[in-house]
C-alpha cells in the first residue's frame, strides 16, 4: 500500500501563543510598579531616610502635643504612645493611597498610548507600593519599639493584619473614585488636600473621639476610617474599649462600595481620562 500523503493543513506547527488578559495584565503591573518604585525611592538620594525620618518625626510631635496636654490620661486599656503610633500610621496609609491616587492618571498620561494600560492601572500600582512603603515602615516602628521597651506587638497579630489590609483597601477605593474626579475637575484634588488635616483630628488619630458629645460621634462616625483605626487598635490591645459604634461591617461597605465605583468610573470615563 502507499502511504498516505498529509495535508499541509494537517501539519501539527503551532505558532506563538497569544497571552491571555490576566498575563498582559500582570506585565503591566509589574513593568508601572518598578518604574514607580525607583521614581518613590530612587529619585532623591535620601529618600529612603525621609520615608522613615518623617513620620518618626510627625509621631515625636504628636507624643509632644499630647503629653503636654496630659492626653494620655484619656486612653483605656492601652498604652498612649503605641496607641498613637498606629493610629498615625493606619490614619496615613489611607490618606497617602488616596492623595498619591489621584495624581496617578495625570502623571502617567504617556503609558496610556499603549493600548494595554489601562487608566486604573497606575493608580492600583502606587497604592500597592504605597502600601508596602507604609508596612516596611510600620514594621520598623514595631521593632524600635520592643527594642526600646515599648510594647508595640499587636497582640492579635492576624486581626491586627487583617485591619492594616481594611485600611489599604479603603486608601485604594478612595484614590480610585477620586483619581478620576479629580483628573477630570482640577478643584477636587484642592478641596481633598484641605480636608485632610481635619480629617486627622475627626478621624481619632490624635485624640479618643469617644469624649466628644453623644450628638457629635453619630456624625463622626459616618467616617468610614475611624472604622478602620479602631479595629486596628484592638489588634495591637485586646483589652481595649473601641468606641462606640465601631463596625467592620460598616467598614467594608464602604471598602466594597468605593472601589466598585471607582473600577466603573475608570470605564465609563477611560477616553475622556487618556484624552486629559
Amino acid at each position: 500500500m502507499s502511504p498516505s500523503v498529509q495535508h499541509p493543513s494537517d501539519d501539527n506547527k503551532s505558532g506563538p501563543k497569544a497571552r491571555s488578559a490576566w498575563a498582559v495584565t500582570r506585565s503591566v503591573w509589574y513593568a508601572m510598579f518598578v518604574r514607580e518604585a525607583i521614581g518613590r525611592t530612587m529619585s532623591d538620594r535620601m529618600g529612603w531616610f525621609w520615608m522613615v525620618a518623617e513620620p518618626i518625626a510627625l509621631v515625636a510631635i504628636m507624643v509632644f502635643i499630647r503629653s503636654f496636654v496630659r492626653g494620655d490620661m484619656l486612653i483605656t486599656n492601652a498604652e498612649f504612645i503605641p496607641w498613637l503610633i498606629a493610629g498615625l500610621m493606619g490614619f496615613h496609609l489611607v490618606r497617602e493611597g488616596m492623595i498619591r491616587g489621584m495624581g496617578a492618571v495625570n502623571a502617567n498620561q504617556a503609558l496610556f498610548t499603549y493600548r494595554q494600560v489601562q487608566t486604573s492601572d497606575p493608580v492600583i500600582v502606587r497604592n500597592f507600593l504605597e502600601g508596602m512603603l507604609r508596612t516596611f515602615v510600620f514594621l520598623l516602628f514595631i521593632v524600635g519599639g520592643l527594642l526600646l521597651g515599648i510594647p508595640l506587638a499587636p497582640d492579635d497579630a492576624l486581626f491586627a493584619l487583617f485591619s492594616w489590609f481594611s485600611l489599604w483597601g479603603l486608601g485604594l477605593g478612595l484614590g480610585l473614585t477620586l483619581s478620576v474626579l479629580a483628573t477630570l475637575v482640577e478643584e477636587v484634588e484642592r478641596i481633598v488636600k484641605i480636608i485632610s488635616l481635619p480629617l486627622l483630628i475627626t478621624s481619632g488619630v490624635i485624640f479618643p473621639i469617644n469624649h466628644m458629645p453623644h450628638w457629635l460621634l453619630e456624625y463622626l462616625m459616618w467616617n468610614p476610617i475611624p472604622h478602620g483605626l479602631e479595629l486596628l487598635r484592638l489588634g495591637f490591645f485586646e483589652s481595649y474599649h473601641v468606641v462606640k459604634g465601631t463596625s467592620l461591617l460598616y467598614l467594608w461597605f464602604f471598602i466594597l462600595s468605593l472601589n466598585a465605583l471607582g473600577l466603573m468610573l475608570h470605564i465609563r470615563f477611560s477616553h475622556k481620562l487618556k484624552a486629559k
